[in-house]
């Protein structure tokens, strides 16, 4: 089995090719035992090479010879607090931006919504990068979801594992581009508490063999 840290390179030159980032910007992070494995600050994926990726503990101190993303806080908290997740991932993909800049979730208007674990997808209240509070708006806007818009950011998913985190981003980007193309035509018409309740139940063994 490939190197937890070689998986999170992969994962994160995935990210161009899928839509999802340019550059730098953006991250991802993967569990490993009582830390996590996290992209570092300013470089540029693909130069990212194993011992580039540094360790971080649950109490914020980090091993290795490369500074973490400086929006680590966020990834840290999903961690302590939910044991369910193994992988999170924060992008700056065009769709999910132009809603997060209106500072717009995205209602019941298509039932994949139901993916991330309700009838909606928030927007977390804006915080400046790679600070506590943005941190505490991202938990917020995350609870029982595995996905959720940063105000004037960006989008943050968490998953399983890095291949669930990568594909909920990509569906989160592509719910985000369908709701803004709908909406250049009038409202889209929502689906009812009880559509998106059937559907809910519905997933609970959505995608299992």
């Amino acid at each position: 089995m490939a190197d937890l840290r070689t998986q999170l390179i992969s994962t994160a030159r995935a990210m161009q090719p899928a839509g999802l980032n340019r550059s730098t910007a953006g991250n991802v992070s993967v569990r490993s035992g009582e830390g996590f494995y996290i992209t570092p600050t300013g470089m540029a994926y693909e130069a990212l090479r194993d011992d580039d990726i540094p360790l971080m503990g649950l109490d914020g101190s980090h091993v290795g010879s490369r500074k973490p993303s400086s929006e680590w806080r966020f990834h840290r908290d999903l961690y302590a607090s939910r044991p369910e997740i193994g992988a999170v991932l924060h992008a700056h993909s065009p769709f999910a931006v132009s809603l997060a800049c209106l500072r717009q979730g995205i209602p019941a208007f298509h039932y994949m919504i139901a993916r991330f674990g309700g009838d909606s997808i928030r927007c977390a209240r804006y915080a400046i990068f790679g600070s506590e509070a943005l941190s505490t708006a991202a938990m917020a806007a995350m609870d029982g979801r595995k996905g959720c818009l940063l105000a004037n950011h960006g989008m943050l998913v968490a998953g399983r594992d890095l291949a669930e985190a990568l594909a909920l981003a990509i569906e989160l980007e592509e719910l985000c581009e369908q709701y803004w193309r709908a909406s250049q035509l009038g409202s889209p018409v929502l689906l009812s508490t009880d559509e998106m309740a059937e559907v809910l139940n519905k997933f609970k063994g959505y995608g299992q063999q």
